[in-house]
Parts: C-alpha cells; sequence; structure tokens
C-alpha cells in the first residue's frame, strides 16, 4: 500500500482507534448507507443540531451499523459529530485534508453542497472493519451550516461491471449521436463515472479522445501515442485490433483513479462508427 501523505496519515491514525472495538461483520451496501444517511437528515433537521450530534455520536446507538456511521462538517471543516471515533474527531480541523490519493475530500464536500443541497463525493479512506484503506462513497448533504454525510466502501468493479457500462456507452452513442454521448461520458458526476469505471472514447480516423471520463482534459488530445506504464501503445492496439473485428480486449498497466495505484488492467472496447468506446477494470 502507497504511503498516505502526512495530512492524511494523521486523519487516517485518527479514525484507527475506531477499529480496536471492531469485530467482523458483513460489508453494507449502498442501499444500507442510503437508508442510513435519510434516516439521519430527517433526524437533524427534526431534532436540530445539538441533539442530533449526540445520537450521531453515540457508537452505541442507532445511527452506527456495521461499518456505517454518520458524520458532520461545519462550512470551516471541523468536525462535530462521528460515529466513527468521536472522542478522536470532534472538534478536530479537516478542510485541508486529503485522502489516500491526494483530494481534498472534505473541502469537495463543503464545495459540492453550496452548489446542490445533496452531492455524492468518492474518496480513499480507512474501513474500520478491514483496518485498510479503500474506496469509499459518501452522501452529503447540507443542514443550515453544517454538511452531514455517510459513506459505504465501494467495491473494485467486476469484469461484468465493466461490460455492462460499455454496453449502455455504446447504446448512447448510437442512439443520442457521439457528441451527446462524449458530454456524458466526460461528466464525473455523472453515470458513466463510478468508483475505478468509466468511458473513453476514442476517433479512430484523427486517434484523438473525443472522450475521457476520469480525465475529460484529455479530450481532442493525442490517444493514438498513449503508452502504458510498461511503455506499450494501448490505444494504437485497440484501433489495430478494431479494424479486422467489432470488439476487442487489451491488457495493459494503468493508474487506478481510486487506488491511486499503477495496476493490471483489462479493458473492452468497440467500434461504433467512426469511434472506438471502450471501458477497462482492474484486475487483482
Amino acid at each position: 500500500m502507497k504511503r498516505l501523505p502526512l495530512k492524511s496519515l494523521a486523519a487516517a491514525t485518527l479514525l484507527a482507534l475506531a477499529t480496536q472495538s471492531a469485530t467482523a461483520v458483513d460489508r453494507s451496501t449502498p442501499r444500507e448507507a442510503r437508508t442510513l444517511f435519510e434516516q439521519a437528515v430527517k433526524y437533524m433537521e427534526a431534532n436540530g443540531p445539538d441533539r442530533a450530534f449526540a445520537a450521531f455520536n453515540d457508537r452505541s446507538g442507532q445511527f452506527v451499523r456495521k461499518d456505517l456511521y454518520v458524520f458532520v462538517i461545519d462550512d470551516k471543516g471541523v468536525y462535530q459529530a462521528s460515529g466513527a471515533a468521536p472522542e478522536a474527531l470532534v472538534g478536530l480541523t479537516v478542510l485541508n485534508t486529503t485522502d489516500a490519493a491526494g483530494n481534498p475530500l472534505f473541502r469537495e464536500m463543503i464545495d459540492s453542497t453550496r452548489v446542490t443541497p445533496e452531492a455524492t463525493v468518492r474518496y480513499m479512506w480507512l474501513n474500520r472493519l478491514t483496518n485498510k484503506v479503500e474506496p469509499k462513497v459518501s452522501y452529503v448533504r447540507k443542514i443550515g451550516g453544517y454538511v452531514l454525510g455517510v459513506g459505504y466502501s465501494a467495491p473494485r468493479a467486476s469484469a461484468d461491471d465493466a461490460r455492462a457500462m460499455l454496453e449502455r456507452a455504446v447504446a448512447l452513442a448510437r442512439s443520442e449521436g457521439h457528441v451527446k454521448a462524449a458530454a456524458a461520458f466526460n461528466d464525473r458526476r455523472g453515470g458513466f463515472v463510478k468508483d475505478d469505471l468509466y468511458v473513453f472514447m476514442v476517433n479512430l480516423d484523427s486517434g484523438k479522445f473525443e472522450a475521457m471520463g476520469m480525465n475529460p482534459a484529455l479530450s481532442d488530445t493525442d490517444a493514438s501515442g498513449l503508452a502504458d506504464a510498461e511503455g506499450h501503445k494501448i490505444v494504437a492496439e485497440m484501433i489495430e485490433k478494431l479494424k479486422s473485428a467489432d470488439a476487442a480486449t487489451v491488457d495493459y498497466v494503468w493508474r487506478n483513479p481510486v487506488t491511486n495505484r499503477v495496476e493490471k488492467k483489462r479493458s473492452y472496447v468497440r467500434r461504433e462508427g467512426g469511434s472506438l468506446i471502450g471501458v477497462g477494470h482492474y484486475v487483482e
């Protein structure tokens, strides 16, 4: 596991206190996290901040379930509640704390909920049950001057997940056209970027990216010369394979945007009109 930055390490160390009494239970599902999130929002709206904070900080209470807990920060990035480790975290300023990938997750939570009352934030964080840094997804909502959240540990995407997203991407490009599809693929808050899955699209004639879900800034830049960490020109290989087939599979090594590590990856690509559309998953 790659070392965490100092700010991340400090936060993760504090959260590790919560693992001391954790027992082996099943992982919570996104639906369970969503249910707890909605219940916590209703409770805080009905009972006010002070009573809500007391309930959320009660590690034996109704708002701590399996590996799920409620957290609340104020608009200055100070913890007001955390079912993970209230004795260590409440009162701690985490506005500039980053996750294992260097993302300022708390600042993102605050900024996102200024634009819209509710948002979803993805980052790398400590799982209290496994004591490992893992991908995490949190639902967050602004309530007055506070941001309330509940997060769940996100599983690594599978081959079936990648193929399913690719099918949806191809269907969208076919029905709505490539311009609209590219916009959807480049929307990092949309339905074509999920944890470590994202869609990329390359023009077969120019060899340029038309869309790159994890880094939309690469759109309209050269893709054909792109090489992986081992020097293989992966997009050129994809294009070559699609000259004689409608679909292909390419294996390479690539940085996982969730773990921030270079890992083995397998991408499934399809030829749709004059474009290559692909989705890949990381192989353990």
